[in-house]
């Protein structure tokens, strides 16, 4: 059994039993892509602290020095321990759309992957393939470092201020070009990890788009979530106390005692300037930019 708020990867229901207990619904939009059984059994999202996730490889929003930040970057490295810095240091860096590799230290997973995000830009044409190298980039990373399971963060959503429903389709359709490959068979589950309800929400509305369910996911019932999440976690706890989320000082809107899953209908997207969890206003919708030097948790 892993340790209190640790949960390990078979407790992370699939996309394809968020359809079968209703908890992700059906797209109505057509022309959607054929659906696949075996993708849908791969994905996996939830709602909760990536610092407490027992999967092979985590991936942070990092920044160009690789050297820690706010909110998502500065929980990791926190829970990671002084080493991670150690090694970050080695690294000189990283390219903007691109990724490096870390172990994880003190981390239940196995290995860090440090992805560098674009700041968002209406008119930057460069943002979206920058995004999409990160995804890319991180699970090429994974198959190369033996990681069957990878769990990503919202990249670029936070203070670098990529719309959510933009963002989560670039993310979902480059993950999917991926696992469709030769190597993405060498993956066995892909976790997106939300925290702030706006990406939760997009996530929600955005998975159906890409991988949409199939006949047997939509009427087949199984028992409730929460009835899967209390069997699959053996007696661990649902949701970490404060104390073991260290996530939970950066994000105070959020608590956890709110359900792991919501429909995009349960969540009421923040408006566009709304204020991070870092204190700093979200540039969407401006031209003002972050230092990408300094900034984390994007």
């Amino acid at each position: 059994m892993p340790p209190p708020g640790v949960r390990g990867i078979t407790s992370i229901p699939t996309l394809s039993q968020l359809y079968r207990t209703g908890t992700v619904l059906a797209s109505k939009k057509k022309d959607l892509p054929t659906p696949n059984a075996e993708l849908n059994e791969k994905i996996c999202t939830i709602r909760y602290d990536i610092t407490k996730l027992e999967v092979d490889a985590i991936v942070n929003a990092a920044n160009r020095r690789l050297l820690g930040g706010g909110g998502v970057d500065g929980a990791i490295h926190l829970a990671a321990g002084p080493k991670l810095l150690e090694e970050c240091r080695t690294l000189k860096g990283c390219n903007t759309g691109s990724a490096k590799v870390t172990d994880a230290y003190d981390l239940p997973c196995k290995k860090v992957i440090h992805a560098v995000g674009p700041v968002y830009d209406d008119d930057d044409e460069t943002s979206e393939p920058l995004l999409r190298g990160c995804y890319r980039t991180s699970l090429q990373l994974a198959v190369e470092n033996d990681c069957k399971s990878i769990a990503f963060s919202a990249i670029s959503t936070g203070i670098y201020g990529y719309p959510s429903k933009e963002a989560s389709i670039a993310a979902l359709s480059e993950v999917k070009k991926f696992l469709e490959q030769p190597d993405g068979q060498k993956i066995d589950k892909v976790v997106f990890v939300n925290f702030m309800g706006k990406d939760v929400a997009a996530y929600n509305e955005s998975m159906p788009e890409i991988f949409p369910p199939t006949e047997e996911d939509q009427h087949e019932k199984v028992p409730s979530m929460q009835e899967l999440i209390n069997e699959a976690s053996e007696g661990a706890s649902t949701n970490p106390r404060p104390e073991d989320a260290s996530v939970v000082e950066r994000t105070p809107s959020i608590s956890w005692e709110e359900p792991l899953y919501l429909t995009a209908a349960q969540v009421e997207l923040e408006p566009r300037g709304s204020t991070t969890a870092d204190g700093d206003r979200e540039r969407r919708g401006t031209n003002v930019k972050p230092d990408e030097s300094n900034a984390g948790g994007r």
